[in-house]
């Protein structure tokens, strides 16, 4: 075979694995499902049976290493769990269905030790073509409550006789396809929503029972930049459930805790209230000081203490005794001191991070306190994410989110509200010159209040010996060859006194261009400062559209002032231009006016929102975009 010939052979080859590649929609997967059928029963009194019947093909190299383990995780406080039988189909057409070793072992856990545990079978080397058949049995729920003599009692969900279900029909991987069956009582009255997609349903009548099926085929994963929101809310679901409306959810909820007396406080309880309540003079004081007292000395851990885990909230005196517990033990254990110190206070719901739909189904993960003020109206408080934030007794990295009051008569779902951006101010002011030698000596202050206060007192971590150097490093990180003349800071011990502030006293080497006809430099805060309390600048701009909405942390409001000196001489100033919008929920303002053998830099950012419709990308994309371009274009002085 000659050059020429081969090289054809070499290209046609080439051509037809592009071409092969164009054709397989599974190239740049590990896996693909063939397929996912989960079946479930549930009996009168809500226990509910679950058999999973599924079968996957491993398609790369680094798929045959991610999934040769089984692993099915259950809580044996509320759930059990069997392996039924795996098989595993080799690409060379052998089938291999041996006897095989079922592993349980307590499974990963950080914070949170309730004791959950991990199935797991081995399965050897897989390689790309094998196919691994699994079948599975469940009976119970997710979360573990008080429990009865009858053995499978634990098992039977907390609202008992009723069922509800959260059914993903998305991956990480391709799905061929998915079922999902689901057979109750009539009486029941089960009802559904299908969200984000088109999932087929049917349903049918047996009896006293009814069937519903619901299924959908070939699924692909969608790809979605950074901080788009959490996939339950974007990608297909099903959601089912038999409670009839959130009222009864909330006041199921409400008398779950009374009958278990979660919030009874015992005479040291009190004794503690009524002591950190001397200072208060107003509702908002006694409010303040119980909420930041949970929030900074109940630590977050959770143990599994046995009966009352769940939507059972652990007794205030197991919670004061321990100095510990999860997201609702902080919440029952301020409950307790409310309702000590006179108020009405309750247990709500929520569920941090993602959407609750509008159907009465389980879906939280987080557990707050709701008061009721002297005036009627009720408040949020959380004191699992408030410790250490200044200002705030309800965290407003929590805006925009779904929650369920546990109340007497019953609560609808409500929305937590938007906060003001300038509850969340950064504010940056310096007076900085540039000498003939091109370096920058100046003073910068940094003050931040809320939510921002909290990321800006990030820099005092470790031990209280270490603050000083660390508030510095932050400073070294961004400008390793300057020179700290003096560093000033309040300390992180009186947060709730006053907004935390630091001022650096500082020259920079090197830091501008300074010739015989021109002077080269971007102001130091125009030339970004701090940029960890700003996340909107870690936002990937080059995407001139999103497909859906997107997250911040917070609102935030940022405002940006420095005066910056040259030496003298020179009289003309050349510097990026004024820019400035405003839109209904984001605007911005930036630029520099220009004085003798100087520049005044002015800049404000204003982040109205945590939850964003795509809609608003452009403009968001906009204010992180100007806010850049005055840290990449420099001011230029001329002779």
């Amino acid at each position: 075979m000659n050059i020429r010939t081969l090289l054809t052979t070499l290209l046609l080859c080439l051509g037809m694995a592009a071409t092969a590649q164009e054709t397989d929609p599974y190239v740049g997967y590990d896996r693909v499902t063939l397929y996912d059928s989960m079946t479930v029963r549930m009996e009168e009194n809500g226990l509910s049976h679950y058999v999973n019947h599924q079968r996957y093909r491993i398609l790369s190299d680094a798929g045959g290493r991610d999934y040769n383990t089984v692993i099915v995780d259950y809580d044996p406080l509320s759930a059990y769990c069997e392996i039924r039988d795996v098989i595993v189909y080799r690409h060379d057409g052998t089938e291999e269905h041996p006897d095989f070793m079922v592993c349980d072992y307590p499974a990963p856990a950080h914070m949170i030790y309730w004791g959950a545990r991990q199935k797991m079978v081995a399965l050897g080397r897989l390689e790309p073509g094998d196919e691994v058949e699994l079948l599975t049995y469940k009976k119970g729920f997710t979360y573990a409550l008080l429990q009865g003599d009858d053995p499978d009692a634990k098992y039977i969900p907390p609202m008992r006789g009723h069922f509800y279900d959260i059914v993903p029909f998305w991956g990480s991987q391709p799905i061929q396809e998915k079922v999902y069956q689901v057979s109750v009582l009539t009486s029941k009255n089960l009802q559904y929503k299908i969200y984000n997609g088109n999932v087929s349903v049917k349903t049918k009548k047996d009896g006293d029972r009814t069937l519903f099926t619901f299924e959908n085929k070939d699924y692909f994963p969608l790809k979605t930049p950074r901080y788009t929101v959490a996939n339950n809310d974007i990608e297909p679901k099903v959601i089912v459930t038999t409670a009839k409306d959130w009222e009864a959810k909330s006041m199921w909820f409400y008398g779950v805790n009374e009958d278990f007396g979660s919030f009874e406080a015992t005479p040291e309880i009190q004794q503690k209230v009524n002591e950190l309540l001397i200072p208060a003079k107003t509702e908002n004081d006694s409010l303040d000081i119980l909420t930041h007292w949970v929030a900074d000395n109940i630590r977050y851990s959770g143990i599994s203490m046995g009966e009352g885990e769940g939507f059972t909230l652990h007794k205030c005196e197991m919670t004061f005794r321990d100095r510990c517990g999860v997201c609702k033990d902080k919440a029952g254990m301020l409950i307790g001191m409310l309702r000590a110190a006179g108020f009405k206070a309750y247990a709500a719901m929520t569920m941090a991070g993602e959407r609750i739909e509008d159907i009465p189904a389980d879906q939280f993960n987080h557990c707050i306190t709701v008061v009721q003020r002297r005036n009627g109206n009720y408040q949020l408080l959380d004191p699992t994410w408030v410790p250490g934030v200044r200002g705030e007794l309800w965290s407003s990295a929590e805006q925009q989110q779904n929650y369920l009051m546990g109340l007497p008569k019953g609560a609808k779902l409500g929305l937590t509200p938007v906060s003001d951006p300038k509850n969340h101010y950064v504010r940056m002011t310096a007076s900085t010159q540039v000498t003939k030698k091109g370096s920058l000596k100046g003073t910068v202050t940094i003050t931040a209040d809320r939510q921002s206060d909290r990321t800006v007192r990030g820099v005092f971590y470790g031990f209280r010996t270490e603050w000083r150097r660390s508030v510095e490093e932050r400073f070294y990180q961004e400008y390793p060859n300057a020179k700290l003349k003096s560093v000033k800071y309040t300390s992180e011990d009186d947060y709730l006194k006053q907004p935390v502030k630091i001022t650096y006293k500082f020259e920079i080497p090197d830091y501008a261009v300074v010739t015989d006809n021109e002077v080269i430099a971007t102001p130091f805060l125009a030339n970004g400062f701090y940029t960890f309390a700003m996340r909107h600048l870690y936002y990937n701009t080059s995407l001139e559209k999103r497909d859906y909405p997107f997250t911040d942390r917070c609102s935030r409001y940022v405002a940006i002032s420095e005066t910056m000196k040259v030496p003298s001489g020179y009289t003309r100033v050349s510097a990026p231009q004024v820019q400035q919008f405003v839109t209904p929920s984001i605007s911005f303002k930036g630029g520099y006016t220009v004085g003798y053998n100087m520049v005044t830099f002015n800049e404000t950012i204003s982040l109205g929102k945590r939850v964003y419709d795509a809609s608003e990308w452009p403009a968001f994309r906009k204010a992180v975009q100007c806010q850049r371009g005055y840290m990449e274009n420099p001011v230029v002085f001329i002779k």
